[in-house]
């Protein structure tokens, strides 16, 4: 075999695979070619070796499959470009696909309080059956307010950081029920919403809103996703749609493992604010901007990378080729 006329014939491909393997990000289908490409070119080296021992074409093409095997066999999660595409890409797009089911959660949940507050305000003589009269007015006028400066900001931050990312695992966790994230979001409403008429029958609601505005709303959207997440697992297997129900949910279960990882630092985030902006003496209007541009900022995230992600023709080969 003439080692010329060989390169000559592959040359194509194997600039090809070198294009690839320097580019920063690849489509689904730039996947697939480099995989193939790679191959390829592999076992065109094996041929020159054996059969036209040609040292500068050996050297050359060597370099070209050792660096192709270097982008395909790098870890994935070590890397910093595989970091950025999480946080940019496929992240983002497993927020952005359930943001229908999030919205809609949060309104139910909004409604629940409103409800539950409402009644106890029309209903004042039914605040008794939250507790005694000397229980509730010590809750409204010092034990609500204590609570978040009753341990230092790291302790009470680390706290509340590990109670709600278990609270949120627990709710993707038993999604595929259907039903515990749907009661543990309507448990929650619920008391919320106690904890209001409690505050409004003390005349206290404007304390309760500024102690619970600049965490909470990071933090309640965050139980919220955890919700919408674990329900639409359940919907996957309920309504698969043209694929079996086994790929459907296997598929939607990664997804779902995306969400609940970004949950965990979504959570530290509005752990921050709660354990150090909260129970900061800082005016409570730079309080509730804190926390309304934190929230802002979630949103503007995955909209902004989510929506982007979502149009791009490969993207149900996000996850796979997520570096």
């Amino acid at each position: 075999m003439e080692s010329l006329a060989f390169a000559k014939a592959h040359e194509s491909e194997w600039s090809r695979l070198r294009f690839l393997t320097d580019k920063s990000s690849l489509t689904g289908a730039e996947s697939d070619e480099f995989i193939q490409l790679y191959q390829a070119a592999a076992a065109h080296l094996a041929t020159i070796r054996t059969q036209a021992p040609d040292p500068d074409l050996i050297l050359t093409l060597s370099a070209t499959v050792s660096g192709a095997r270097s982008r395909l066999t790098q870890s994935r999660g070590s890397t910093l470009h595989g970091l950025r595409r999480a946080l940019t890409v496929t992240m983002p797009f497993a927020f952005y696909r359930i943001r229908w089911w999030i919205h809609a959660v949060t309104l139910v949940f909004i409604a629940v309080f409103g409800l539950v507050l409402v009644y106890f305000a029309q209903n004042p003589n039914q605040i008794s059956l939250l507790g005694s009269e000397r229980y509730l007015e010590s809750y409204a006028n010092e034990a609500f307010a204590a609570y978040y400066r009753e341990y230092p900001g790291f302790d009470f931050g680390g706290m509340v950081w590990t109670n709600n990312a278990w609270l949120a695992i627990q709710m993707i966790g038993g999604g595929i029920t259907g039903i515990f994230p749907a009661w543990v979001l309507l448990i929650n409403a619920v008391s919320v919403g106690q904890s209001a008429a409690v505050m409004n029958h003390f005349d206290s609601l404007d304390i309760f809103f500024q102690l619970i505005l600049p965490h909470g709303l990071m933090e309640l959207t965050a139980i919220f996703v955890a919700c919408a997440a674990g329900i639409r697992l359940c919907w996957a297997f309920l309504v698969p749609g043209d694929l079996p129900r086994t790929t459907a949910l296997a598929k939607e279960g990664k997804h779902t493992m995306l969400v609940a990882f970004g949950l965990v630092g979504v959570l530290f985030v509005s752990a921050l604010v709660e354990g150090f902006v909260t129970p900061s003496y800082i005016a409570w209007g730079l309080k509730i901007a804190i926390g309304a541009a934190v929230l802002l900022a979630f949103w503007l995230w995955v909209y902004v990378f989510g929506g982007q992600a979502s149009r791009i023709p490969e993207k149900r080969d996000l996850i796979v080729y997520a570096a």
